[in-house]
């Protein structure tokens, strides 16, 4: 990578605790509501800017803490994914969505071809090349992405709290399925409120299955997570969980250094 290059993966990528000694490699796609200038707030105003449409609110701070923990690298987008969705790949209708939940995206609208590869180019590819190179300078990485997720979803409440997420390899989630009880007193499902036939799962598939990691995606109930006293337990009660399930799936206690 030439120093341009490294200039342009800096500004639109953040890489946090990069000397980190863990094999955890933390990912949050959805860290931010920043959309550039240029793209004049995609036609948005009012809440839909800071809304869940726009990021994933109190998942960032909560990778944060668990990146300290464990003394473990993350790697974070550092724009809203209404510019570009870091967990879809070029080709998925919602890397450059033209509809967000309840809101119409007008920026994203009848994006031609060359509009769709230049996004891909300036947002996704600095951050695909920058999570693939983290985590080859892992040992034995292990993949573990940080979501959240909205209580209420076109007028429905949601009682899940925490969801544990998968898509063909399953060892790391059934191992902290296996252990759910022990490490934190709320609702934790399998695949909910999203599963792989919704179209989340693309890191996990491009980082992590691709290279036989284990690797899981953790979906934390935004209301959870809206102060940080709470983003902190929440943060501690999952450094302590995935320290067990690594064990459980390598023998060892491979997740904190």
């Amino acid at each position: 990578m030439n120093q341009t290059q490294q200039n342009v993966s800096d500004s639109v990528v953040e890489v946090v605790n990069p000397d980190g000694s863990s094999p955890v490699v933390l990912v949050c796609e959805h860290a931010s509501p920043a959309i550039p200038a240029s793209f004049n707030n995609l036609g948005l105003s009012g809440d839909a800017l800071s809304s869940h449409a726009a990021w994933d609110p109190g998942a960032m701070a909560v990778a944060r803490i668990i990146a300290q923990e464990l003394d473990a690298v993350l790697v974070a987008s550092r724009v809203s994914r209404l510019v570009y969705d870091c967990n879809r790949p070029p080709e998925a209708a919602g890397a450059m969505p033209a509809k967000s939940e309840v809101f119409d995206i007008p920026g994203n609208a009848n994006l031609t071809p060359a509009e769709r590869a230049a996004r891909t180019a300036a947002y996704y590819t600095p951050f695909r090349d920058t999570l693939a190179g983290v985590i080859a300078a892992a040992p034995s990485p292990v993949i573990v992405t940080i979501h959240s997720f909205t209580p209420i979803y076109h007028g429905a409440q949601r009682a899940v709290e925490i969801g544990i997420l998968h898509d063909s390899d399953t060892r790391l989630a059934d191992a902290m399925l296996d252990t759910a009880a022990a490490h934190s007193p709320h609702l934790t499902q399998r695949n909910a409120p999203y599963g792989p036939q919704d179209g989340v799962t693309h890191t996990l598939l491009e980082h992590g299955i691709s290279g036989g990691h284990p690797n899981v995606m953790i979906e934390i109930r935004n209301d959870l997570i809206q102060t940080p006293d709470t983003q902190r337990g929440i943060a501690l009660q999952l450094a302590g969980w995935l320290t067990d399930a690594c064990a459980t799936v390598t023998g060892e206690n491979a997740c904190k250094a």
